[in-house]
């Protein structure tokens, strides 16, 4: 994959930051920067309801605790949906932490937290979110790390009718985010910086309140849009199993059992 040319010029508005949000290479990369003043962020022109959304990235090197990279989906609104990936910074030589989180009609705390299992800083790697109406799966590389499924038959929410539109963002959190806070930034070694390149959708566009799948997916050729049905296979539920047993390191469910505080019903549900 060639970070020379390509749309991220089209695909994304840089939403805030003063200039330290940067497209390079005709559309090829795009740049945000963190410094002591000011983090930065962009979002996508389009929004969607349902679809594949996929990007690379490479995160910060060296010492960058206390920084957050997000990349998420989003609507808007007091009672949104959001889909999330959130990169947490390390101290050097510490494993990278990715936070995942499903937030439905404004509540959250769904939280998965995973160590990477290789080095997010020596190259780009692609990050997937298939959001479909069956189940929410989220990717590293190809591998599924974690799965969301619809049991709104069960009377539990599922983001299913806001759109939403492709969010990131590099911005300092140092009050929580590396060891629950007690790792500051390091501001000599600012400023800090993600890359991204090869941003795909193969999603369902809304405009004026009409999606370009059509009712129901009427519009897609499903042979050819599998990420409309798609569910683990044997293969795929054997590497999810694999991260979240060696790679899991925070799970909500398994919280909310250690304190009694009531199992939540899409836990107990789960398989």
């Amino acid at each position: 994959m060639n970070a020379e040319g390509g749309t991220l010029h089209r695909d994304f508005d840089i939403t805030w930051g003063d200039g330290r949000g940067k497209v390079h290479n005709n559309g090829g990369l795009l740049t945000l920067s963190l410094d002591q003043n000011s983090g930065s962020g962009f979002r996508s022109r389009n929004e969607y309801l349902f679809g594949k959304i996929e990007i690379q990235i490479k995160l910060i090197a060296g010492n960058s605790a206390g920084t957050v990279t997000t990349y998420y989906l989003s609507s808007e609104g007091e009672n949104h949906d959001e889909i999330d990936f959130e990169f947490l910074g390390n101290s050097s030589g510490d494993p990278y932490t990715l936070h995942t989180n499903v937030y439905c009609q404004g509540k959250g705390n769904r939280e998965q937290q995973f160590y990477l299992w290789f080095d997010p800083t020596l190259d780009f790697h692609t990050y997937s979110i298939n959001w479909n109406p069956k189940r929410i799966l989220f990717y590293v590389d190809g591998t599924p790390i974690r799965e969301f499924k619809n049991l709104g038959s069960n009377g539990i929410p599922f983001p299913k009718n806001q759109p939403m539109r492709v969010y990131s963002s590099l911005w300092n959190a140092d009050d929580w985010a590396t060891r629950g806070g007690l790792v500051k930034t390091d501001w000599t070694k600012a400023p800090f910086t993600a890359s991204y390149r090869n941003y795909k959708a193969e999603a369902c566009v809304m405009s004026g309140g009409l999606s370009s799948c059509g009712t129901k997916f009427s519009n897609l050729n499903l042979t050819e849009n599998s990420w409309a049905t798609e569910k683990l296979n044997s293969t795929g539920l054997e590497r999810l199993k694999w991260v979240q047993k060696n790679h899991m390191v925070y799970n909500y469910c398994v919280d909310k059992m250690r304190f009694q505080e009531g199992l939540p019903p899409e836990c107990k549900m789960s398989s």
